[in-house]
């Protein structure tokens, strides 16, 4: 299947926000919306929202026909330019079986979303080819200080085509931010974490691990033949958590053709170490052979890297250098 870029965001667009996983009416417990607004207004792009975002339901989402409709009338409605994600959650997956592939595939644009919504860009990529964007929430741009360097990757990659290369944060941050914004913690950064030597390019695969793992067995996995995986996961995914589904993806048919491996910072209620995590490494023959890098600016902590699911990456591990270029994007 071809891969398809959706068209880059230009000044003018309109974004529209929905709520595949959680609902918007959680999020709004803590209403950060006017800053949101400015940050959006200060991009030069106009906010929509789908009909159904402030339904809530006891699991603290909505139906499975609310979230439906708003996806399909976001990618149905020709003003609208982008789609971005209110908040993850756990139920994404329960959407695949409905949605209209033809519909998405015959409507390329950005979807821009994490954790959960890995569910929802994997299944994308797997049935129409089309590139989705792992990055920031809607409430992610309520975050009033330290936001810069998200900012500054969602931009490059929303607006542009040349490719990127990335670097690590000088800090980061894996405090409660959205409580109480005058009270933010930041941890200086150790950099990226190089556990296996290589060089290599491909197509990313990934996002939240604990959901692509979801998808294993279905309709809605995309092939791992030549990709790079790009990989992450929260505080509940402790060392042994963490372990347990690496193995599972990594025993897959095709895992012995992945390409390089790249993972994401953890949280620090997870207690991951650099230690632990080589251990874990070590144990799996496959990726003995590829380039692994680890401790990136991807997932659950702050800042957060915007990287395409889909796209083309260059990961390199060396004595002379340690690089995690996007080339297509």
């Amino acid at each position: 299947m071809d891969v398809v870029f959706p068209p880059k965001l230009k000044a003018g667009d309109v974004v529209r926000v929905v709520a595949p996983a959680r609902s918007r009416a959680m999020v709004m417990e803590h209403d950060h919306t006017d800053l949101i607004r400015a940050r959006f207004d200060e991009l030069g792009l106009t906010l929509s929202y789908g009909s159904h975002v402030d339904e809530r339901d006891a699991f603290d989402s909505s139906s499975v026909a609310s979230r439906v409709a708003d996806l399909h009338d976001a990618f149905a409605d020709p003003s609208v330019a982008a789609i971005l994600t209110v908040i993850g959650g756990y139920n994404c997956n329960e959407l695949l079986p409905y949605l209209d592939w033809e519909l998405i595939r015959a409507n390329p644009k950005i979807l821009c979303g994490y954790s959960d919504i890995t569910a929802l860009q994997s299944a994308i990529l797997a049935r129409t080819g089309l590139v989705t964007y792992s990055g920031p929430h809607w409430a992610t741009f309520g975050m009033r200080d330290h936001l810069e360097e998200t900012l500054r990757w969602f931009t490059s990659v929303m607006f542009d085509t040349a490719p990127i290369a990335l670097t690590p944060a000088a800090q980061w941050s894996d405090d409660l931010w959205f409580l109480d914004q005058d009270k933010r913690e930041l941890l200086p950064n150790e950099g990226w974490w190089p556990l296996r030597p290589g060089t290599a390019e491909g197509r990313i695969v990934g996002g939240n691990l604990c959901t692509l793992n979801l998808l294993q067995g279905t309709p809605y996995m995309p092939s791992l033949d030549g990709a790079i995986l790009i990989v992450e996961d929260d505080f509940e995914s402790h060392p042994a958590r963490f372990a347990r589904d690496l193995v599972s993806l990594l025993q897959l048919p095709d895992a012995p053709e992945i390409r390089g491996l790249a993972i994401g910072r953890f949280q620090q209620a997870s207690h991951m170490s650099r230690e632990l995590l080589e251990q874990i490494i070590a144990t799996q023959p496959v990726l003995s052979r590829i380039p692994v890098l680890a401790n990136l600016d991807v997932g659950h902590t702050n800042p957060l890297v915007t990287f395409p699911i889909g796209g083309q990456v260059r990961l390199t591990v060396t004595d002379a250098e340690t690089s995690l270029t996007l080339l297509r994007h």
